[in-house]
């Protein structure tokens, strides 16, 4: 547990220079120290694309000119509908670094979601993939700030759109021509750089502003042995999506410390995924849990091998005992838990495969794989009982988790918060425990904990259990309501491929492992589970599907 430091009202300041963490100067770092690392892409167009880190300043001065001509001016937001590919690491570097707002938009959103967002944060121009442009369509004439679209394409895919009011230009074409080097502006670190908004499964997303300064220390962070322990010997693939908090930091990271960066582009399926791994010889890969099962059917269903894979980084949900014993046993890949939200920049804990960890008995480090790990440098981290008072970090007492440090949010655009922003910290929501190694495990989200008979019962410690099974592919817990006990727990679950499954099957698997009072009153077998464009379970959907059901 933590205690607040004590301010110096009048300290001795120290003699260094005062100069400001600029994004920008991770890229020009990284030309000097690796001017011919690779950045490739499986491009929209249909090829692989592969360039320099060379190439990438170069482009990104042009885009910078290009910018300017448009009219951007700083603090301007630039809005993106694109996924994980060079041009949008471009406009990563390019649109922070002449002063204005890089914002991701989720292009997994419904139409008037994206409309929603791209006004509240009023962005100024609006840069979209070839997959999006049908759903461009649907909400673009209703935009009230953005200038102008520009597509993410060769000149000769550049689409015809039907929408007149906007003007639209070409990618390709706004940069030929441009000068290869820019005068980048120095300014305050504090200057806002990157919006994102939350992938919240309940009401419209709330906006998360990052600074230069945040997002440079988040990015010197992430690399380190502490998070994603990645150097210039790294072939990194993010999974995640640029579009969902800045891929985890992967675009800064890998560039900051010269790994060779590998971009899917929109190749999502397991066999996309195998090919670029298997080609490129990817060695540490970021994506959330279903991003791996996927990978997983694929492997399993052509019983195929990725060897140079070695590390997968998973955070966005809960890691399933199931398939963190897969990952070890099949393919000799350490799944490697992290833990972060949209608020807190968003990587806070790791456990990485440290010889401590991998010297222990499998079963030992299995329960540290379905932690969250321990939290950073940087990072303080604490849970709270109902009356706000910390609890013991004994590994059973719980509480509501907590964050501070220099790349947690402070509050959300444009909004007040005091019940999540309070005293200097960050309420995440979720449920957790520490235990006296500093490992922290979520036990749930406030919102997914189901009170029984005034008893609270946690959905994910049985969706752990559950996913163990071997005919298992994926499950889901929630509490829906019951006439006499006010809510019981409700199991979904997707068998793998043809299997037939039985509830008694899963109900003797689950006895003895979790209290006679816990087991679901019902278990139910579905073709899939909703997610959102994240990954994450959409569990309020099943709840309002499945609400009634104990009732009838």
């Amino acid at each position: 547990m933590f205690e607040v430091s004590t301010t110096l009202t009048s300290p001795l300041l120290g003699d260094a220079q005062n100069s400001q963490l600029m994004i920008i100067d991770i890229l020009r770092h990284a030309i000097r120290r690796h001017p011919q690392q690779e950045i490739v892409t499986r491009r929209l167009e249909g090829d692989i694309h592969r360039y320099h880190y060379t190439d990438c300043y170069q482009r990104t001065c042009q885009l910078a000119h290009a910018l300017t001509k448009l009219g951007v001016q700083p603090g301007d937001r630039v809005a993106t509908l694109a996924w994980n590919t060079y041009r949008h690491v471009e406009l990563y570097y390019a649109v922070s670094g002449i002063g204005a707002v890089i914002h991701t938009v989720n292009p997994r959103l419904i139409a008037d979601q994206i409309e929603w967002i791209i006004n509240d944060a009023e962005a100024t121009w609006l840069f979209v993939d070839l997959s999006f442009i049908s759903l461009l369509e649907e909400f673009a004439p209703q935009l009230k700030t953005v200038k102008g679209i520009v597509v993410l394409a060769d000149p000769d895919q550049q689409p015809e759109l039907t929408h007149q009011r906007l003007p639209i230009y070409n990618y390709e074409r706004l940069l030929d021509g441009q000068p290869t080097e820019y005068n980048w502006p120095v300014f305050s670190e504090q200057a806002a750089a990157m919006l994102c908004y939350t992938s919240g499964t309940t009401g419209n997303p709330k906006g998360v502003l990052s600074s230069h300064r945040s997002t440079v220390l988040h990015a010197q962070a992430a690399a380190s042995a502490e998070l994603l322990d990645i150097d210039s010997d790294t072939v990194l693939m993010p999974m995640v999506a640029m579009y969902h908090v800045g891929a985890w930091g992967a675009p800064y990271a890998a560039l900051l410390t010269g790994s060779k960066l590998v971009l899917p582009g929109a190749g999502m399926s397991g066999a996309d995924m195998y090919e670029l791994i298997t080609q490129e010889h990817v060695t540490v890969a970021l994506g959330v849990p279903t991003i791996w099962l996927t990978l997983h059917n694929h492997l399993h269903a052509n019983r195929l091998q990725v060897p140079t894979l070695a590390r997968v980084c998973v955070g966005g949900a809960a890691s399933p005992l199931g398939l963190v014993r897969i990952f070890n046993e099949r393919y000799n890949v350490y799944w490697q838990p992290i833990w972060g939200m949209t608020e807190t920049g968003p990587l806070v804990t790791s456990a990485p495969p440290t010889a401590e960890i991998m010297a222990l008995p499998l079963e030992q480090r299995y329960a540290i794989q379905t932690t969250a790990g321990r939290p950073c440098f940087g990072i303080d981290m604490e849970i709270f009982d109902l009356d706000g008072q910390p609890v013991p970090h004994d590994g059973v007492s719980s509480g509501e988790l907590k964050v501070r440090g220099p790349w947690i949010t402070g509050s959300y655009f444009r909004r007040h918060d005091p019940d999540i922003f309070t005293d200097g910290w960050l309420a995440t929501g979720d449920i957790a425990v520490i235990d006296p190694a500093g490992y922290m495990k979520v036990i749930d989200r406030k919102k997914d904990l189901i009170k029984s008979g005034g008893e609270w019962i946690s959905s994910l410690d049985i969706e752990n259990i559950t996913s163990q099974h071997p005919a298992v592919n994926e499950c889901c817990v929630v509490g829906v309501a019951h006439p006499k006990w006010d809510e019981r727990p409700l199991l979904l679950i997707v068998p793998n491929g043809n299997t037939l499954l039985h509830k008694e099957e899963i109900y003797q698997f689950l006895e003895g492992k979790i209290a006679k009072w816990w087991m679901p009153d019902d278990v139910i077998f579905v073709d899939s589970l909703p997610h959102t464009g994240t990954g994450k379970l959409i569990k309020h959907e099943l709840r309002k599907k499945y609400f009634n059901l104990f009732m009838e």
